[in-house]
């Protein structure tokens, strides 16, 4: 009989249902019922032996624990019912865990610096031998300017850049090809001309415009 309890108690506890606890009770209700008052109380001399002790433990211990089993087995089975009912019909759970947003710490990093501007400018003395360049004016961006002279003209020239009286850079003073100067310059107004001695006052000068 205790065999069989083990084996209908899986069966019995898919129904997730209390019947099975009830009656697994019934029954031990009964037997006590039984055994007290239909055979203690109309036969003292129960129970005669002790083969039918042994038994009458026997049963009671069976029926004990079918009904401990079936109450195990039911209430385990009403809690993952329960479990299984809050996880899937709790909208604002499920909701709280989709749209909640993610906290997010730290400073943003600031945006990159734009790069510096670059200007290249040309410039070119005379090629016929006066004392002049071919333009008395030249604009560039803030940053990195770069002037190339070319030199055509039958005598050696340079083109040199001030602020007022400083002077920033200057080419090699030649003759044929080209040479290049290049300054980091400011927003401001230089001048540029060829500190070759009587250059600059016979007409080889101009101004550079930097905004």
């Amino acid at each position: 009989m205790h065999a069989a309890v083990l084996q209908l108690a899986p069966i019995l506890g898919a129904e997730k249902s209390k019947v099975p606890f009830f009656i697994a009770g019934g029954a031990l209700v009964v037997w006590a019922l039984i055994v007290s008052l239909g055979l203690g109380m109309r036969r003292p001399d129960f129970p005669s032996g002790p083969s039918q002790q042994r038994g009458i433990i026997a049963v009671t211990v069976v029926l004990v624990l079918a009904a401990v089993s079936m109450a195990v087995v039911t209430s385990g089975g009403s809690t993952k019912k329960t479990a299984t009912a809050a996880a899937t019909t709790s909208p604002a759970a499920t909701s709280s865990a989709t749209t909640s947003p993610t906290a997010t710490t730290g400073t943003p990093a600031p945006p990159s610096s734009p790069a510096a501007a670059s200007t290249s400018l040309t410039l070119a003395a005379n090629p016929e031998g006066q004392l002049s360049y071919n333009t008395k004016q030249l604009s560039a961006k803030a940053g990195k300017v770069t002037i190339t002279m070319t030199n055509m003209a039958p005598e050696e020239h340079n083109v040199t850049v001030a602020q007022g009286s400083t002077v920033l850079g200057a080419t090699p003073t030649f003759q044929g090809g080209s040479k290049t100067l290049t300054l980091n310059l400011k927003p401001g107004t230089y001048t540029f001309y060829c500190s070759v001695p009587g250059h600059r006052q016979g007409g080889m000068e101009g101004t550079l415009t930097v905004s």
